[in-house]
């Protein structure tokens, strides 16, 4: 009987010591934490958002950081798979808006609950508020951990720690420590899925105002570098909401190069097209002709929001609506579909829900998740150097990676 050591009960942890227990492995889980699946825990607003309902090839592509390594390991462990073993766990799903899967109760502690239940009936031991400060390499090849408490002896070891990003969950890089100390790289660590620092001060003026249903631009260099449709919200640093925490990969990416002049633009009518736009607002001015500008608006936008627009447009919000000129109009219908923030930068890598960067790929093969470079050794989850969008992704290539290392851990090339 093999003797598997997992080390971190994170998402890909806890799949990873739940499928080497039930392949017959003699199964060791160290956690640095009081519990497992705390960062998990607040997923989805802490409701844990599972996995998505798109197919494969639309996982590739919503991960942007390396999602063609995950090729192999959704091969042998797709969403469908991991619903499938969800349910025979007795976990009740349910699908939202944009393919999301939640737990049915809405509680990310089912999910969990869940995982504890089946870690008893394969029974994979479970070793609380215990760091693991060494893995123990011998003729290339792993033969143990080193933890604060004592040294374990294994015939494989599963490195699940996740990455720099939420520290009181316990991901605060210890990974990288471990695998560095025995010759594995980390690329550049940096935050994904994090809020956008500008430079503008008006948006403490309207901080907490969330936006539905526009369209949000990444620019530099005058290109479009990326866009997202859906919702954000002023913070009073900049900006923040699923749209933005999307579009910070690529604002992290620009941020790496020299001088990047990067800038957000915020279409806040992108259904409608500038002429139609323009006759929208004609409509509303004939309606409200002889009040002032300020009160012009209320049908257009939220009431926060109108002064900022308005001095965007450098416009004076007194005017009487009826003696607004064209001129005046078309640079109002400009701000509305050009709303422009500097970017200054991105929110430290502890507030970001994911993390950038992490152990190089190269070093790591896609169909096992096994180590190159030390025998018996794999790497799953956020510790590897993988981050996804929101909506499901990065949780997905946690268990389907956790899922491929304890296959491949157990039964070595037989797999």
């Amino acid at each position: 009987m093999k003797q598997i050591i997992v080390i971190g009960g994170g998402a890909a942890g806890l799949m990873a010591a739940v499928i080497a227990g039930r392949e017959g492995a003699r199964v060791i889980l160290l956690e640095k934490m009081n519990m497992v699946g705390k960062k998990m825990g607040i997923t989805g607003k802490g409701r844990c958002n599972i996995t998505n309902n798109a197919d494969m090839v639309e996982f590739i592509k919503n991960t942007p950081g390396n999602g063609k390594f995950l090729y192999s390991a959704y091969e042998h462990f797709s969403n469908e798979d991991l619903l499938e073993l969800l349910h025979s766990w007795g976990l009740k799903t349910k699908v939202e808006r944009g393919g999301r899967v939640f737990p049915e109760s809405d509680s990310a502690l089912d999910v969990r609950d869940t995982f504890m239940k089946v870690l008893k009936k394969y029974h994979v031991q479970v070793r609380l508020n215990e760091p693991v400060r060494e893995i123990t390499v011998q003729d290339g090849r792993v033969i143990g951990v080193r933890t604060d408490k004592e040294r374990y002896a294994c015939d494989a070891a599963i490195l699940c720690t996740g990455g720099a990003s939420y520290p009181l969950t316990g991901s605060t890089g210890d990974g990288y420590i471990l695998a560095e100390q025995i010759g594995h790289t980390v690329t550049d660590i940096r935050p994904s899925l994090v809020p956008i620092v500008t430079d503008e001060t008006w948006v403490k003026d309207i901080m907490g105002l969330s936006l539905r249903n526009v369209e949000v631009s990444v620019i530099s260099k005058n290109k479009i570098q990326a866009k997202q449709f859906g919702e954000m919200m002023f913070t009073h640093f900049g900006i923040t909401g699923p749209t933005i925490l999307s579009l910070s990969h690529t604002v992290g990416k620009l941020l790496r190069k020299k001088d990047p002049q990067i800038s957000i633009e915020i279409n806040l009518k992108p259904a409608l097209t500038p002429d139609v736009l323009d006759k929208r607002v004609q409509k509303d001015f004939d309606l409200y002709s002889k009040k002032q500008l300020t009160n012009g608006m209320k049908d257009l936008l939220p009431q926060n929001l109108i002064p900022v627009v308005i001095r965007l447009a450098e416009l004076d919000p007194a005017k009487p609506v009826n003696q607004i000129t064209r001129d005046e109009r078309q640079r109002l219908c400009h701000v509305l579909q050009h709303m422009t923030l500097t970017v200054k930068g991105l929110r430290p890598v502890e507030e970001a829900i994911v993390t950038a960067g992490g152990l190089s790929l190269k070093e790591f093969n896609p169909k096992t998740m096994e180590s190159k470079l030390i025998q018996g050794l794999y790497g799953a989850g956020e510790v590897l150097d993988i981050d996804a969008f929101t909506g499901g992704y990065n949780l997905q290539a946690a268990f389907s990676t956790g899922y491929v290392a304890a296959m491949h851990a157990v039964h070595g090339d037989e797999e």
